[in-house]
């Protein structure tokens, strides 16, 4: 982080200020063994039926799909 600091590069800064600010979070998502794969499997699982769906129904259709698929 020192030497990002010391060069010239505004984005990478950035960068480095936003991981200062929730550095115990990415020390922890660093060194911890638990993870959030199964999680975001399901979510993207749901965002497919949800685009496959194109808004052409209610959220009451969306729901069977999820329960169903």
């Amino acid at each position: 982080m020192a030497a990002v600091r010391a060069d010239d590069l505004p984005s990478m800064h950035t960068f480095i200020n936003g991981l200062e600010r929730d550095l115990d979070a990415v020390i922890a998502g660093l060194t911890l063994p638990w993870n959030s794969g199964i999680v975001e499997g399901h979510v993207n699982r749901i965002k497919m039926i949800k685009r496959q769906m194109d808004d052409r129904a209610s959220f009451t259709l969306l729901r069977k799909q999820v329960t169903l698929a």
